[in-house]
């Protein structure tokens, strides 16, 4: 066989053994699936008719306020589900079975292809079911195009992609897996401090350039220009630089971190 076709045979290997883990212990992913779920309806059926008419400056809409959350809500989804990824690594790391790995003919970076592949796909699942619930209860997009939607869902999977590889660098170098979703945190925090749920407008002046420049308001702008039809400006072409540039930090952070020797 070929290096590639050995590449590519042993990587399946280890997405199908992810897959398995994330089957057989279900609670870490359904209490990270529960987070923006439970967010999601706190924030439509409690502060909903409050929020929409602070944003609008009219009276109280909830629909209104359901369109401008949902998109902060799907990114925020896969903030959260990545920290299950670094959970992982680090369980991999800490129980010995990266050690045997490293014993093995197999294709060494398969291991870490393996979580980013099977997390990227646990991500995707996660934001359908959290869009779903979205729809139940009044989201509507009626007036994205085909090609818009196909654009919405390339930028949730690049987020995704670039949030699981700075989660997997978190793993490697977190001592046990509590310390991991310890350092994953942010991943899920910084959407709060973002415009997902208000706008960076109404923000207090010296607190806007925190949310501003960071990589979640870009890509939420996006997602919601892309779905709802609002302006999105420069916050496209940041978003996907954001993305790439995360991208390329995860994945020679983790390669470096493991292709350390043990101590």
């Amino acid at each position: 066989m070929s290096s590639l076709s050995l590449a590519v045979r042993d990587s399946s290997t280890m997405l199908r053994r992810n897959l398995l883990h994330a089957r057989r212990y279900p609670s870490l992913t359904l209490n990270l699936l529960l987070t923006p779920v439970v967010l999601l309806l706190l924030f439509v059926y409690i502060f909903g008719d409050v929020m929409s008419a602070g944003i609008g400056g009219g009276g109280a809409d909830r629909s209104d306020y359901i369109a401008y959350l949902v998109p902060g809500l799907l990114l925020m989804t896969i903030g959260g589900t990545t920290i299950g990824t670094a959970v992982s690594v680090s369980m991999d790391m800490t129980e010995g079975i990266i050690a045997r790995f490293r014993t093995m003919a197999i294709h060494r970076p398969s291991v870490l292809i393996g979580h980013v592949v099977g997390s990227v796909l646990q991500c995707v699942m996660t934001v359908i079911l959290v869009g779903a619930v979205a729809v139940a209860i009044g989201f509507r997009s009626t007036d994205a195009t085909v090609l818009e939607w196909l654009a919405a869902f390339g930028l949730l999977v690049l987020f995704a992609l670039a949030l699981t590889w700075i989660a997997v660098g978190m793993g490697l170098i977190s001592p046990n897996p509590e310390a991991a979703s310890n350092n994953a945190m942010p991943l899920i925090f910084l959407p709060f401090i973002s415009s997902a749920f208000v706008p960076v407008d109404a923000m207090p002046g010296w607190f806007q350039p925190v949310a501003e420049y960071q990589p979640f308001t870009p890509a939420i702008e996006t997602l919601r220009g892309l779905l709802l039809g609002t302006e999105i400006g420069h916050n496209g072409w940041l978003a996907i630089v954001w993305s790439l540039a995360l991208t390329a930090l995860g994945y020679f952070w983790s390669k470096a971190s493991f292709s350390r020797d043990p101590k």
